[in-house]
Formats: C-alpha cells, sequence, structure tokens
C-alpha cells in the first residue's frame, strides 16, 4: 500500500491553509457582494467550506484503500459527482432549516447549480491529485522492488562466480599433486600442506567484498607457492606496487584466476622458464593492475573451462556496470593483462 497523501506535510498544511482562505473570501463574497447578513454569510461560509474540505479529505482517505486496475477515471467522475451532489443537497437542507431568511432561502435555491459546479470542480481536482500521487507511489515502490531484485540477483551471481574460483583452482591443484605422488611424493606432501593453508585463508575472507591491494598479492602468492612446488625454478615472479596503490582496494581473488592463465599458456608444454611480472599503479582514484607473460603464439592454446577472464570481466561488470575494465593485449611473445578497478566503495569499510 502506498503511503497515504494526507501524511504528505505540505499536503496537509495546503488544505488547510486553502480551507481557512476560502472561508473567510466566501464569508466577504456574501456580505459585500450580496448583502448577507454577517452571522448567516460565516455560518453559511463555514457550513459550505469546511465540510467541502471534509469531502476532500474523504476521497483522500477512500482514493488509498479502493483503487480500480482499469476504468480509474470513470470511478473517479462518478464517485466525485455523487459526493458533490451529496454535499450541495446537505448544505442546502441544513442553512434552511438554520435560517428562515426567505430572501436568504431564494439566493441559496438559486446558488445551488453554481456550487454544485464549484465544488465539483474542487473535489474532481483533488481526486485525480490524491490519484497521481498513489500512481506515482506505485511505481516508485514497484522501481524500488526491481531494483532490489536486480540487486539481489547480482549479489547472488557475484556469489557464486567466488564460489565457482575455488572448485575451478582446487581441481588444478589436484590434478598436479596427482601427477606429483609418483615422482616426487615428498614435493606432493608439500603441496597438501599449502593447499591447506590457501583454503584456511580463502575461508577466513569468504564474506570480505573488498580488500587492500597488499592482501591480494598476498594471498596471491599463497597460490604462486603451490604452483612453485609443481613448476619449481620454472616459474618465478617480479611483483612492483607504487606506494599510492598500496592503499586501494579491489575484490579479492580477482587476480588469481589471472595468474592461472599466464601459467597455463606460459608453462604447460614447454620446458622453458617463465617470469611473471605483475605491476599496480593509481590513476585517475582507479587502481590499475597489469600481468604480462611470455607465451608462444605458434603453440595451440591448452584445453581449459574458459572460466578465468570470462569471471573476471563479468564481476567487474557486475561491480561497476562496464564493459572497459578488463583490457588484453598480445604483443609478440608477450601477453598483457590490464584490470581497473574503480574506487567506488565506502573506503570506511573493509567489507
Amino acid at each position: 500500500m502506498a503511503n497515504h497523501i494526507l501524511a504528505n506535510r505540505s499536503f496537509r498544511w495546503a488544505m488547510i491553509s486553502a480551507t481557512y482562505m476560502f472561508t473567510i473570501i466566501h464569508a466577504y463574497l456574501l456580505i459585500l457582494w450580496f448583502k448577507i447578513a454577517d452571522t448567516i454569510a460565516w455560518t453559511d461560509s463555514i457550513i459550505h467550506i469546511v465540510s467541502l474540505a471534509l469531502i476532500c479529505v474523504a476521497v483522500c482517505l477512500s482514493l488509498s484503500h479502493y483503487r480500480p486496475v482499469k476504468g480509474k477515471i470513470a470511478f473517479l467522475l462518478i464517485y466525485c459527482s455523487v459526493l458533490t451532489f451529496m454535499w450541495t443537497g446537505c448544505c442546502y437542507w441544513l442553512i434552511n432549516e438554520l435560517f428562515q431568511v426567505p430572501y436568504y432561502q431564494h439566493f441559496t435555491y438559486f446558488a445551488i447549480p453554481v456550487r454544485f459546479i464549484l465544488g465539483w470542480l474542487i473535489v474532481t481536482g483533488i481526486g485525480v491529485k490524491t490519484l497521481s500521487w498513489y500512481d506515482m507511489e506505485d511505481k516508485q515502490q514497484e522501481l524500488a522492488r526491481k531494483e532490489e531484485t536486480e540487486r539481489m540477483a547480482r549479489e547472488a551471481e557475484l556469489f557464486k562466480l567466488r564460489q565457482q574460483l575455488q572448485p575451478h583452482f582446487l581441481f588444478n591443484s589436484l590434478n598436479s599433486i596427482n601427477a606429483l605422488i609418483a615422482l616426487r611424493p615428498q614435493q606432493a606432501r608439500e603441496m597438501v600442506l599449502k593447499l591447506s593453508d590457501f583454503l584456511r585463508g580463502t575461508l577466513k575472507r569468504e564474506d570480505q567484498q573488498w580488500i587492500l591491494l597488499p592482501e591480494e598479492i598476498q594471498y596471491l602468492q599463497l597460490y604462486l607457492d603451490i604452483e612453485k612446488v609443481r613448476f619449481g625454478h620454472r616459474l618465478s615472479t617480479d611483483t612492483t606496487m607504487e606506494d599510492s596503490a598500496k592503499s586501494m582496494k579491489m575484490p579479492p581473488m580477482l587476480l588469481q584466476p589471472v595468474v592461472e592463465n599466464a601459467i597455463k599458456f606460459g608453462l604447460y608444454d614447454t620446458t622453458d622458464a617463465i617470469t611473471i611480472a605483475i605491476s599496480a599503479w593509481e590513476s585517475d582514484d582507479m587502481l590499475h593492475i597489469q600481468v604480462q607473460n611470455p607465451f608462444d603464439p605458434e603453440m595451440q592454446a591448452p584445453a581449459g573451462t574458459g572460466f578465468g577472464l570470462t569471471s573476471i570481466h563479468r564481476r567487474l561488470y557486475l561491480l561497476f556496470g562496464r564493459q572497459d575494465l578488463l583490457e588484453t593485449n598480445a604483443n609478440g611473445n608477450i601477453f598483457t593483462t590490464l584490470i581497473k578497478v574503480p574506487q567506488l566503495y565506502d573506503k570506511s569499510s573493509n567489507n
């Protein structure tokens, strides 16, 4: 149910002021123009104007409880006509019972059409205003419900993407452990321990929406330690961060799919050593993170789920509503991934 129009303070004051003003104008018009006695004029004015104001209040109250879905205007016209007819008849009967003055009774009889038309215009105007108010309130509530539904859908999809990341990485790690068990069992045990630490750290930040860049790099290092058990000296990283970027925040677990992608394209099906370069800087109140890795442009891409970069692009779009926050570029044998993170979060909160 929409908020009642009478709860609007401005509308209430407008109704009270209009009633007061029209009561005075109506009384002085009767006194000065039609030469009606003061007592009769003021009584007539109070009865007509105050009762008309009450009719308008009744229209506001009734329309707050019942508004037809179809034929609103026709319903409103008929409803206001009936109320105005009742108001005109009741006021005419009451003032004639109170004042048995022939001249005044003659005046009130011939004034019935004019009073009916003016009263109908006022009551109908209030009814139209009330209907438009409630229609606006309904649209605002419908829009709020739609926005809330969309927000919940975005949060659910973001949560799903974050939940998908761990099984994706876990399956790859288990495959790596399986490959090491027979050949290098000691390293397989070491990798299991590191994987346990990594997953334990993941659970601690499950509810975090934003983390500082150094925390993300530290978290990424746990992942790299796991991969270095498998690839040994063939995998190395070079990380640089500007001081201004260290205080900036980003969604957690955003870099892991990029680095995983770099390892897949740089180390799979080759015995060469590679260095993954990670750099971060601040520009225009936006965090820029660049990941570069060598790859063989002539080598066929390894089979995979295609989850990595797609998930990053989707997460950034859901968070910021922009399609330009993830850029990729291949120049020679260097593949570059650039992530831009606008700093639009509440900086007073870490969650």
